[in-house]
């Protein structure tokens, strides 16, 4: 074997073992994925119940159901389509009607989502970016507006 021919040999052997680690990788984290989408998006996608994703969008006005305990139901809208979430355990300080929210959790099919955790803006100018570009996308983005010039 030459010189070239053992080179060669070398970098292809690597080269197969940094490919073999990268789709090893990307097996392990295949799980850990986890997907945004807006109302409107699940309907049109066709999200199947069972999948574990994002859902964020406005809580609708009117929505919010308390139950026994923690047990809180409530819609999360993008102004064209909304879908029930229900939730149990301590929400945010600053959640309410009317603000942005990012919920995860599962999907559970026919507009119903089950949240392991409900996510509301922090101040007030603060929307999460993916709620904001859906918002925007759909035509219902209320954001700031630029200050006007002298």
């Amino acid at each position: 074997m030459t010189r070239k021919q053992r080179r060669l040999t070398i970098i292809a052997a690597a080269g197969g073992v940094l490919a073999l680690a990268a789709g090893l990788v990307l097996f392990a984290m295949r799980d850990t994925i986890v997907f945004f989408y807006g109302p409107t998006e699940i309907t049109e996608k066709g999200v199947q119940p069972g999948t574990r994703m994002r859902l964020g969008g406005l809580v609708e006005s009117g929505s919010v159901q308390r139950g026994t305990g923690q047990r809180v139901a409530f819609a999360v809208t993008d102004g064209r389509t909304s879908v029930t979430v229900n939730y149990d355990g301590l929400l945010p300080d600053l959640f309410r009607e009317g603000q942005g929210v990012v919920t995860e959790g599962v999907f559970e099919g026919a507009g119903h989502f089950k949240a392991d955790s409900v996510l509301a803006k922090h101040d007030e100018t603060y929307m999460p970016r993916e709620v904001a570009d859906a918002l925007k996308k759909q035509g219902h983005w209320q954001g700031e507006t630029a200050p006007a010039k002298p």
